[in-house]
């Protein structure tokens, strides 16, 4: 209980987190350990363990691996969060953070969620559907109350995992971005570097065979006390063994194998049992029940038969066999799989690897998505001697053969297409090991190692597992390696993979990799009919970076790849991804190569990424005008010209409360932002808050696939945007507030002020949008201010129309592939 006491504010918001991360991991192992099982958790001092371990291993400093996607919501501690975020306040805890840990030689290493897998696509929509509903009550509360939630209701702000990352980096920490999923990577990590523990709020963590697992919910900064939660502990309750850890998870549910698939059978067990204890609530006797029919049913036949022979696997075998082998660490093996010869198990015309041991994977058959119901077959080079998988690609129904080049001992999958003949090369992501200067941001000039399954190089100071050589953050197996992507350059393709595990970049990799990326829910009201939602308003400027990205768009967008877009927006059921096309841009002297925005390092080639930058935005006729506006506001100067050319119902008003708060926000501290208290909240200030930092995520997306033309300070929110600052601004202009009122009387900030405005309206007359205020709308301006349901909405076209209802929510999600055109409004 002592360990609880901490910040009233997020001691107030504990309950919640809880609550929501107890979905995460094995369903219902958080509430039976922290009710039926207390003895598994230990109280700790992570000092003192670090003492201990540096006496245990001289020279090597105790390292925590820290899993920041469970982190977000503990170490975001500022009381307002509805109005798009105090990034300031965040950025100072982030800091205090990582000092506190330092200060007493605990070295920290951070892992952040690089993709969704897709056998847990599922729950990531279905998270996703849950936030909806629950951002719908929030904007109700405040629409009612005219205030923002209490924090039982907390969501976090828009971007806080992507400016998370950044701002450990500009701290000096060791960040990563994943491969697949994070607590896989994490726990790898944690095992093959000897960490001192995992610090998270998963209970999957408790299922991996790795080391120590910390809980970020039970952590008191100021002590460094924390719970550990024991494996062993739990076991020895539960009759079981470390290796019987997995079976029970997927027996349970979690994130991969449904809760529902083993209802029945938990009941079967549960009914059965003899034990129950009448202090335990029933999702702790189920437990307890399954434990019970592990240790004294399944472990009669472990070894001997296969698990569907002993267990109601029915038609989900296969994803229950894939549950299970996700938690096996790179080396381990799981008894429970039927061992067959070179660790292979069949199911229905499907190869699946049941051991991680690198040395056992030399040859590796692709394991397929049980789902896609593919065909996987052997088949020997006679030259190489090695199997290669074959598999058939569920789209084109062609079969793709998984060649061995001799030279390059790499992987090439060949395509056949039926209409060429022809055997055409996919791309395999490449096995190379050798060095190229990379043209990474400003502030980070230096040499990269091509990536590879295993080439991050670590510091030399790293304790690495004696049996291990450890050259990528985590080993990834032939998994990674085997993985068809939408780049044929794979030069590119390696420097585009190592900004990504590195955290420097963002989407870049997914789209140029799988072709498939997400963006989770964003405070948007979808009663509002004035304001599009954040998915329709920059998915031209996507379009932009996928054309950049993918190629293939100089004789139209028609023969470009889709990309398949998850984004939530108010309306979207996220039954299937918007399949939306690139678009092509006009670059002056014309668009150049990736190779030439990311490898040159040529004085005069950052002018050409910086024309590269504007034209996804299509604002290159503005060049001259962002070029002389001062640091930090050129990026903010281009995303509000983007704003106020795409979205007609947006104000004069508008633009000064977003101008005047960037201006101010420079000059004061931290403190002075925690005071500050706007007199109410507004739903709409809400909405252009959070649409004004999904702008800013989106500048992060082009600044890297761009080759970091602007420093990545110049679009960080804690440089240019404060949440209740710009709130107050906004119910400031509102009311009529004079512009030096808005900037506080500060005759310095007014010239300032005059000169960002002047970039923004000249360049929006240039493409036909004049900035009026308020009163001078006219009824085509309806929207919040007038008859619910008409609203206008602009492309980068310069075509625009007043529309009934929301044409951008009511568009319908699925397979339609998206182009230009059908943005365009006549």
């Amino acid at each position: 209980v002592g360990l609880r006491r901490r910040k009233e504010s997020v001691g107030a918001g504990r309950g919640l987190y809880l609550s929501q991360s107890s979905a995460m991991g094995v369903r219902g192992l958080q509430g039976f350990v922290g009710s039926s099982c207390p003895h598994v958790c230990t109280v700790v001092n992570l000092k003192d363990l670090a003492a201990h371990h540096r006496s245990r291993h001289p020279g090597c400093a105790p390292t925590v691996v820290v899993d920041a996607m469970c982190c977000l919501r503990y170490w975001y501690t500022p009381e307002s969060w509805v109005c798009g975020g105090q990034w300031r306040e965040y950025f100072s805890a982030l800091r205090d953070f990582v000092k506190t840990f330092t200060t007493v030689g605990i070295r920290l290493v951070f892992f952040f969620d690089g993709t969704v897998e897709q056998g847990k696509r599922d729950e990531w929509v279905r998270r996703r559907l849950k936030n909806s509903k629950e951002i719908s009550r929030i904007f109700h509360h405040i629409k009612s109350h005219r205030q923002q939630p209490g924090r039982n209701m907390f969501f976090i702000p828009s971007g806080l995992a992507l400016f998370t990352r950044f701002a450990l980096k500009a701290l000096g920490q060791e960040t990563f971005c994943s491969l697949r999923e994070a607590d896989y990577e994490v726990a790898s990590y944690g095992l093959q570097q000897n960490c001192l523990g995992i610090l998270g709020e998963d209970t999957d963590y408790l299922i991996y065979d790795t080391c120590p697992y910390f809980s970020i919910s039970e952590l008191c900064l100021e002590s460094l006390d924390t719970v550990m939660l024991c494996r062993e502990k739990l076991c020895e309750s539960l009759g079981l063994h470390l290796a019987d850890l997995p079976l029970l998870a997927c027996l349970l549910g979690n994130d991969i194998v449904p809760e529902g698939m083993f209802e029945s059978f938990r009941y079967k067990c549960l009914s059965s049992y003899t034990s129950i204890k009448e202090n335990f609530d029933k999702k702790g006797n189920v437990i307890l029940a399954v434990s019970d029919h592990i240790s004294k049913v399944l472990h009669l036949h472990q070894g001997e038969k296969k698990l569907e022979d002993i267990l109601p696997l029915g038609p989900n075998k296969a994803l229950f066999y894939k549950g299970v082998a996700s938690y096996l660490l790179p080396g381990q093996k799981s008894p429970w799989f039927f061992q067959k010869p070179k660790g292979i198990i069949t199911l229905d015309k499907q190869v699946i690897t049941v051991s991680s041991d690198p040395e056992s994977q030399q040859d590796v058959p692709t394991c397929t998505d049980p789902e896609s119901q593919q065909d996987v077959s052997m088949c020997t080079d006679p030259e190489s001697r090695q199997e290669v998988p074959m598999c058939t690609d569920p789209e084109c129904r062609q079969e793709v053969l998984m060649c061995t080049d001799p030279q390059s001992k790499q992987e090439v999958p060949m395509c056949t297409n039926p209409e060429s003949k022809q055997e055409e090369p996919l791309y395999a992501d490449p096995v190379s090991k050798q060095e190229v200067s990379m043209c990474t941001c400003p502030e980070i000039q230096q040499k990269l190692p091509i990536a590879t399954d295993s080439e991050f190089n670590l510091e030399a100071s790293t304790c690495t597992h004696p049996k291990m050589e450890q050259e990528d953050p985590v080993n990834m197996g032939p998994e990674i390696k085997q993985q068809v992507t939408m780049v044929s350059d794979t030069e590119i393709l390696k420097v585009a993979r190592t900004h990504h595990v590195q955290a420097e970049s963002y989407l870049v990799y997914s789209i140029m990799s799988s072709g498939e990326i997400e963006c989770s829910n964003t405070l948007e009201d979808e009663l509002d009919q004035a304001l599009p939602s954040q998915a329709f308003i920059y998915r031209p400027v996507r379009q932009r970076v996928y054309s950049l990205l993918l190629g293939g768009c100089k004789d139209g967008v028609s023969s470009c790849p889709a990309v398949k877009e998850w984004f939530v927006y108010p309306g979207n059921p996220l039954k299937h991804p918007d399949l939306v096309r690139p678009l092509q841009m006009t670059v002056p002297g014309g668009t150049p190569s990736l190779k030439m925005l990311w490898l040159n390092q040529e004085p005069e080639v950052q002018a050409r990424r910086l024309d590269t930058l504007l034209a996804c935005f299509n604002l290159s006729s503005s060049r001259e005008e962002l070029q002389a506006v001062e640091s930090p506001f050129a990026a903010l100067c281009c995303l509000l010209i983007y704003l106020f050319v795409q979205v007609d119902t947006l104000c004069l008003e508008d633009l000064h409360a977003f101008i005047a708060q960037a201006l101010c926000l420079q000059g004061k501290s931290t403190a002075q932002l925690i005071n500050l208290q706007p007199d109410y909240v507004n739903s709409r200030a809400v909405q252009l808050g959070s649409l004004l930092v999904r702008g800013l995520t989106t500048l992060v997306l082009v600044n890297s696939a761009c080759g970091c033309p602007w420093k990545t300070s110049e679009f960080m929110p804690w440089n240019v945007f404060d949440g209740k600052l710009f709130h107050q601004k906004y119910l400031q202009a509102e009311k009529g507030y004079s512009v030096e009122a808005l900037l506080e009387q500060n005759r310095s900030r007014l010239t300032k002020f005059h000169n960002l405005k002047a970039v923004v309206c000249k360049a929006c007359v240039k493409e036909n949008r004049r900035i009026v205020a308020r009163v001078h709308w006219g009824t085509h301006h309806a929207g919040r201010w007038g008859r619910q349901g008409s609203s206008s909405y602009r492309t980068d076209s310069g075509y625009s129309r007043s529309g009934q209802g929301q044409p951008w929510r009511d568009q319908g999600p699925g397979n339609r592939q998206y182009e230009h055109d059908q943005w365009r409004r006549y």
